[in-house]
């Protein structure tokens, strides 16, 4: 199933779905069965197959009605994960405690599935904060915009487990346009070479900004990391199932002391990059329309109806904690005070900096040239 060009780690590649794509859950709902990812999720009952109905209906709300706010001018802007909920819960549950993860910026359900508060999420998009929670408290770095930074950052922290000799892993997230970045290279090179415990969670969404995958991968992405020495897997990334399988088998690689994976999450961005794009000008709808067929929810959704556990109340259940959420993220966003102007000075270094200073006394002096000041 791991795909390598180290003979210690060599494994077959089977091909379990159309697309060559590692599946447990078709867009039918039908259970699968696949004898390579079966016995890492055989403990997935029917409790747990609700709980991650919840999570994904949940960030789908938190998602939906972050970009309503935007759009209502309460934030400055928001990186909407509509259709990518599976590869991000289905990978974020898979993780210990003590794991630490590098995500881009929009990675909010992976945040939420580590224990980012609601209220957390909004300072830096509306513009209150540079950051909006403490990394030690969840194990998960704030969001890293400079595409592709992130891979360097998880690679080195990897690195120093590996030396203090603990099996706590390090994930780096990340999309398909990312993995033409000189950094993302540079990372797997040191990762591969040094065998450290990360994984490289790619999720595929199709479009880097208005630019399809096709352009910049002629073949899939998953097929680049064998040739750094880095084993890896092509999995159907709106299957919660599946995501879930394939982190086991990759932190269980990095714990164990094999090293680095490359995982490649084929899912679809349904939305727009950002709130400030508009993806009807580039997306095709038939395309879409058929990408909608696949969404991850909705097959969860008609699985738990095969097995019989789709009934009205978890329905009720998983709606009202939905709602819930959306109405502490709108609470919340709204009681967000704007911070006094020279505030933006704070913070930058973790010593007093002369010419810091110097600049906070000319912009203090530009702001009293206006009625208010510099409050």
């Amino acid at each position: 199933m791991l795909r390598s060009l180290d003979p210690l780690d060599r494994l077959d590649s089977p091909v379990t779905s159309p697309g060559g794509l590692l599946q447990l859950l078709p867009p039918d709902g039908a259970r699968v069965a696949d004898p390579d990812l079966d016995p890492w999720v055989a403990d997935i009952d029917g409790e747990s197959l609700a709980a991650l109905y919840e999570d994904l209906s949940v960030i789908r709300r938190i998602d939906v009605e972050a970009t309503a706010l935007q759009r209502q001018g309460q934030l400055g802007l928001w990186p909407p994960l509509l259709g990518q909920e599976a590869a991000q819960v289905g990978s974020a549950r898979a993780l210990r405690r003590d794991d630490f993860v590098f995500a881009s910026y929009r990675e909010n359900g992976v945040a939420y599935c580590r224990g980012v508060s609601i209220a957390e999420l909004l300072p830096v998009w509306r513009g209150t904060a540079l950051s909006g929670w403490n990394p030690y408290d969840v194990g998960m770095a704030t969001p890293a915009v400079i595409i592709g930074a992130q891979t360097l950052h998880a690679t080195g922290y990897a690195l120093g487990c590996a030396i203090d000799g603990v099996d706590s892993v390090a994930v780096a997230y990340f999309g398909d346009g990312a993995t033409s970045q000189g950094d993302v290279a540079e990372a797997m090179v040191y990762a591969a070479s040094f065998r450290v415990p990360v994984v490289f969670f790619c999720q595929n969404n199709q479009w880097a900004i208005s630019e399809p995958v096709g352009l910049q991968a002629t073949r899939p992405i998953a097929d680049r990391a064998p040739a750094y020495g880095i084993p890896s897997m092509r999995i159907d990334g709106n299957d919660v199932l599946a995501v879930m399988a394939a982190m086991r088998i990759a932190l269980d690689r990095a714990r164990t002391g094999g090293g680095p994976t490359f995982i490649e999450a084929v899912t679809y961005r349904m939305g727009p990059h950002t709130t400030s794009d508009d993806p009807s000008r580039y997306v095709d709808r038939v395309e879409r329309e058929e990408w909608l067929a696949k969404d991850p929810i909705d097959r969860l959704e008609r699985h738990l109806a095969c097995l019989g556990l789709l009934t009205d109340a978890l329905r009720a259940s998983v709606t009202g904690a939905a709602d819930a959420a959306a109405a502490e993220l709108r609470r919340a966003c709204l009681a967000l005070a704007e911070p006094a102007a020279l505030t933006v000075f704070d913070e930058v270094y973790a010593e007093p900096h002369s010419g810091l200073e110097r600049q906070r006394r000319e912009y203090g002096a530009y702001l009293a040239m206006f009625e208010g000041g510099a409050s």
